[in-house]
């Protein structure tokens, strides 16, 4: 069944709404006016599948406690099967409130204060904090970058490994660079962390959302061995847009790990997500494969819209080409402004909000992120007003 593709151009009013993209923007960026094309949340309705189902429950009326569900757990169990090609167990699976929170559990769980947990810049920046705010030390191995892509460092990897290392955080399909780590470059990682008896703490959140040609491997998919030192962090919160849901899961495949971390979250009472996100879960991978085919067709055609615009209108603006995610990688090195006065720039005089690349670390210091999932008309004006402000410079 083919997705009715009008539906990602309604344009919905999301003020209001308690909505951290649009009701959050002046607070967090200090400008009236913005047009928010930051976080990492999208202006669509989520799957109808998904809405009729929660619908359902909130019409119960009754919401208690939610008891565990082996139907949720086998609904993952053929999703990650049938997208991913990667057999797992039911018993694999441990369910969370959120990505980001089970990172810091992991670490906790897996490491001791002041290790050194690897990450692999420019990277999402959440990682820094989870790191630092846990007392352990961040240790950078800057991804490669070529004028058009990026690749993973493994000399460099290995060079900065120390005999404190003790876990990698991958983030895999890559934000904010769109890349699709592809199994070649996944089975090299894997040889070094094993090599060097490191953890792996493999995000993978962006997972389903690959731009056509590409796959989606799970590092923990690649070799017998170094699936017993993955910890694998999904959901279906970016996929379906349902992030204020809140649930994810991990799947640990040895038992004495998953035992000790289960120990951990019993220690800080959060060992599950709420009865929504698993009856959003079930209904997202049971009826959702349409909408997302339509929404991947949709976000290209965004890219393809942006990438033309830029060339005709603001050649100094060079998008990365995304393979994965439904976020866009700006490069503005040839704007030739220091990275601060871009960021002005952008919010006082186009008027957008994007996300400054140095907060993803100091090798985003020439780049913004720019989020593509919204209606093409919202999209239109955001790139209309950057436009104006880049003439209006004289750029």
């Amino acid at each position: 069944m083919e997705h009715n593709m009008n539906e990602f151009d309604q344009v919905i009013e999301r003020r209001g709404t308690h909505c951290m993209k649009w009701d959050a923007t002046k607070e967090r960026f200090g400008e009236e006016d913005l047009l928010p094309l930051w976080v990492a949340d999208m202006d669509f309705k989520a799957p109808e599948p998904v809405i009729k189902a929660l619908k359902e429950k909130v019409e119960h009326g009754v919401y208690g406690y939610a008891a565990p569900s082996t139907e949720v757990d086998e609904t993952i169990v053929h999703w990650v099967s049938s997208q991913y090609n990667w057999q797992i167990d039911t018993e694999d699976i441990v369910h969370v409130t959120g990505v980001v929170p089970a990172i810091s559990n992991l670490i906790k769980t897996f490491t001791e204060e002041e290790d050194e947990i690897v990450i692999q810049t420019p990277v999402y920046y959440p990682f820094y904090d989870v790191i630092e705010k846990n007392n352990r030390r961040i240790v950078k191995n800057p991804l490669t970058f070529d004028g058009n892509q990026y690749r993973m460092d493994f000399a460099g990897l290995e060079s900065v490994i120390t005999e404190k290392t003790k876990m990698l955080i991958l983030c895999h399909p890559h934000n904010p660079g769109g890349r699709v780590w592809s199994k070649e470059e996944l089975l090299e990682l894997a040889d070094l962390c094993e090599k060097h008896d490191l953890f792996v703490v493999s995000d993978e959140i962006h997972a389903d959302l690959l731009f056509d040609g590409y796959t989606h491997t799970p590092l923990a998919s690649v070799s017998e061995t170094i699936k017993k030192r993955v910890f694998t962090t999904l959901a279906p919160t970016k996929t379906f847009n349902l992030a204020g849901v809140q649930g994810a899961y991990v799947v640990i495949t040895e038992p004495n790990l998953r035992l000790a971390y289960r120990r951990t979250l019993a220690t800080t009472f959060m060992n599950g997500a709420n009865m929504f996100s698993h009856i959003a879960t079930k209904a997202a991978y049971e009826h959702g494969l349409p909408w997302l085919r339509g929404l991947m067709s949709y976000i290209q055609a965004n890219y393809t819209f942006v990438e033309d615009y830029l060339q005709t209108h603001m050649p100094k603006i060079k998008p990365i080409k995304p393979e994965g995610t439904y976020l866009l990688w700006l490069n503005c090195e040839a704007l030739e402004m220091s990275a601060d006065d871009r960021k002005t720039w952008l919010l006082q005089e186009a008027k957008v909000a994007l996300n400054h690349g140095p907060i993803f670390g100091e090798e985003g210091e020439h780049f913004e992120r720019m989020n593509l999932a919204t209606p093409r008309a919202t999209l239109a004006e955001a790139m209309e007003r950057i436009r104006n402000a880049y003439e209006k410079k004289g750029l």
